[in-house]
């Protein structure tokens, strides 16, 4: 009996990013065919000042795959709590990978019996910082922001496993799991990567040497396709947002810019990597550096995969805390960034 299941599947899907990279510079064109010209031109340029950053990230993210180093995560999570606190928080804010992918691996340690603490720790962490992530932060805002923002994921998941560890026999955080659901995966990235001991020497195997192509390849094109779209959108803003508007809504000093940036950094933040150009040119036009830093944390945590990953595993509580710690986190972070960068 044929199989019918999948009869009605499209064949081919179309990639909606790849479609506004071709889209934006089209529809610009239809009202002002010089801009249009502008914004390929500066994206073009802007991609080629940060492809070797890109080159460079893709490469490592495909040997810390290849060689199963993701199975040193794990050792954040043994021996004393308040140690798990502090590993997991610097794997968060040092790993490369993304959110659905460790899903299995936190289900697994909070059905066990993981500390939440820890696990909150490394999950405010993890979105907001990767090798890949520094490499392009620093070649657009430059190495003072990408150290200061990766110092800002690791003392956010310090806050968020610290507070948590505090309050850990409050209503909020008593009995955090949501029942029969440690076993729900979020963007199928499959089963827990998380075993075994790393094989640094990967090429001497061939089925790590196809993960190795297969991670590169994948994670160039998307890097490339949301950067694309990235510094196609920061030249639009460059050209058509008035500055006069940006420095007075997110301008100046003092708790209101880092606060609008932190409200405006949810809605609007893309992915890490997208948002970078977002905030280069918010920059240009008179974003406060504090404003900046909070739109980038709050943004980052609250962004959908990284939502998604702690709302498909603990009660609507234990989420509330988590978004209210990440914009507290955020709020901080600006603020002292808004004093060390003035």
């Amino acid at each position: 009996m044929a199989d019918v299941s999948h009869a009605h599947e499209p064949r081919w899907r179309i990639d909606r990013v790849w479609l506004a990279v071709v889209l934006i510079p089209l529809v610009v064109a239809v009202f002002d065919p010089e801009q249009a010209k502008e914004t390929v031109r500066f994206a073009l340029g802007a991609l080629g000042h940060t492809a070797w950053f890109i080159g460079f990230a893709v490469l490592a993210v495909g040997y810390l795959k290849a060689s199963g180093s993701e199975a040193i995560l794990a050792k954040a999570f043994e021996g004393r709590e308040m140690r798990m606190i502090v590993m997991a928080a610097l794997l968060g804010g040092l790993s490369p990978f993304c959110s659905c992918e460790v899903i299995p691996f936190i289900a697994a340690l909070l059905a066990v019996g993981a500390p939440l603490s820890a696990v909150m720790a490394f999950w405010l962490a993890s979105p907001l910082m990767d090798p890949a992530m520094f490499l392009i932060t620093a070649g657009t805002l430059g190495m003072s922001f990408a150290v200061a923002k990766t110092a800002a994921a690791v003392g956010l998941g310090l806050l968020g496993g610290a507070t948590v560890y505090l309050f850990a026999r409050t209503p909020v955080f008593v009995d955090p799991l949501r029942p029969k659901e440690t076993k729900k995966s979020c963007c199928g990235c499959g089963p827990s990567p998380f075993k075994g001991t790393p094989v640094w020497r990967f090429w001497h195997e061939a089925p790590r040497r196809e993960v190795f192509r297969d991670t590169v390849l994948e994670n160039a094109l998307f890097l490339g396709k949301w950067l694309a779209v990235a510094y196609m959108v920061e030249a639009l803003m460059l050209a058509y947002v008035p500055a006069e508007m940006i420095a007075s809504v997110l301008g100046g000093q003092g708790f209101w810019p880092v606060l609008m940036g932190a409200l405006v950094g949810a809605p609007a933040y893309l992915n890490g990597y997208a948002a970078v150009p977002l905030v280069d040119a918010l920059l240009a036009q008179g974003m406060a550096p504090g404003a900046a830093m909070s739109f980038m944390l709050a943004g980052g945590v609250s962004c959908i995969p990284a939502a998604i990953a702690v709302w498909a595993l603990v009660k609507p509580r234990v989420f509330a805390a988590y978004l209210g710690i990440a914009m507290a986190g955020s709020l901080i972070a600006g603020l002292a960034w808004g004093l060390l960068a003035t």
